[in-house]
């Protein structure tokens, strides 16, 4: 972890000094993979400390990705004020990064789950043996728990992909969405993508003590519901400019929670490896790039209304796999061969 903060800040000190486009490409190509790797590699070693208890961490966790978010343009924006050059704005937040790195390597790493001689986690009694011993049994995963975790990583992935996709096309639209259909001006509809990352990150705030009382299912049961109501209201009142915002808050609220909780939710149901994050990034980068895409292809030649009837189907498919998801997760699992 600390040496990929190392490869972040030096890709961040040295991208405003990069003259030549494909030099800027290859840094910023270097700086995506090592973010990338820190998101997997975070949210995997907290699974790995808190096991079955992660859910507020997560939480927590996520809550900070988007405090980040908000108070990142602030510093930029005053950097630039301030020294008249972007340069230094890049700097400053590499410079913020340094006591991090120095704080990571003085924390001694988590202790890993067992593996199982054929490579394969072991999960016999997980829970139960965390909380007497702090750590995951070494146990033989049989074919059929093998084959029940692998679906369960490839359905979290798909969900990821889902949701990630609404979350991204939302945030990345609604502006353009207001503007387009006349409801605000620019400076305005500016506020609407303000107010839905600023719900979102306050609402991660306060589900942190709701994940340590409710199931993950329940939270994130209420959370795809309250999406698909936000969407709902946009749509039924599409040219009134205050369902847009109501519909903007809610959207920021019932998201919150989604990330973090489904982390959890895999976490009761398969010993979450760095590999089973991995695929769980990959997910929600692939989602993050495919439906905002998807949307641009089509909102000058369908219309601004293409990008919530997009968000709403999106929406309906992820209920639909996190019901199958749900499904699959109550199975029971036996460890005979």
């Amino acid at each position: 972890m600390a040496v990929v903060l190392v490869i972040i800040t030096m890709m961040m000190a040295l991208t405003p000094l990069i003259s030549q486009l494909w030099l800027l490409a290859a840094a910023l190509l270097i700086l995506g993979a090592a973010r990338g790797a820190l998101d997997v590699g975070g949210n995997t070693l907290l699974i790995w400390v808190h096991r079955h208890r992660v859910g507020p961490f997560m939480n927590g966790l996520h809550f900070f990705f988007g405090l980040g978010a908000f108070l990142s343009p602030i510093i930029i924006a005053q950097t630039v004020l301030i020294s008249g050059d972007i340069t230094w704005a890049y700097w400053v937040l590499a410079l913020l990064m340094l006591p991090v790195i120095v704080w990571l390597l003085r924390l001694p790493s988590p202790t890993p789950p067992a593996v199982s001689k054929g490579g394969t986690v072991g999960r016999a009694d997980h829970r139960s043996t965390a909380r007497l011993s702090g750590s995951a049994e070494l146990t033989e995963a049989s074919p059929k728990s093998e084959a029940h975790e692998r679906l369960l990583v490839v359905l979290v992935a798909l969900f990821f992909f889902l949701y990630t996709g609404a979350e991204a096309s939302f945030g990345g639209w609604i502006f353009t969405y207001a503007v387009a259909l006349g409801l605000s001006s620019e400076t305005a509809a500016a506020y609407l993508t303000s107010a839905f990352w600023g719900a979102l990150t306050l609402a991660r705030l306060l589900t942190i003590p709701v994940a340590a009382r409710l199931r993950p299912r329940s939270i994130l049961l209420g959370g795809l519901m309250g999406c698909l109501v936000s969407v709902g209201i946009i749509l039924l009142w599409s040219d009134a400019l205050a369902a847009v915002w109501l519909g903007t808050l809610g959207m920021g609220l019932s998201m919150a929670s989604i990330f973090p909780t489904t982390l959890s939710l895999a976490e009761r149901h398969a010993t979450i490896t760095g590999r089973a994050s991995g695929w769980f990034c990959a997910g929600a980068s692939a989602g993050s790039m495919s439906l905002p895409w998807l949307i641009g292809q089509f909102f000058e030649t369908i219309g601004p209304h293409v990008m919530m009837f997009a968000i709403l189907v999106d929406l309906i498919v992820a209920v639909s796999v996190f019901a199958v998801l749900i499904l699959h997760s109550a199975r029971p699992v036996t460890n005979e061969v």
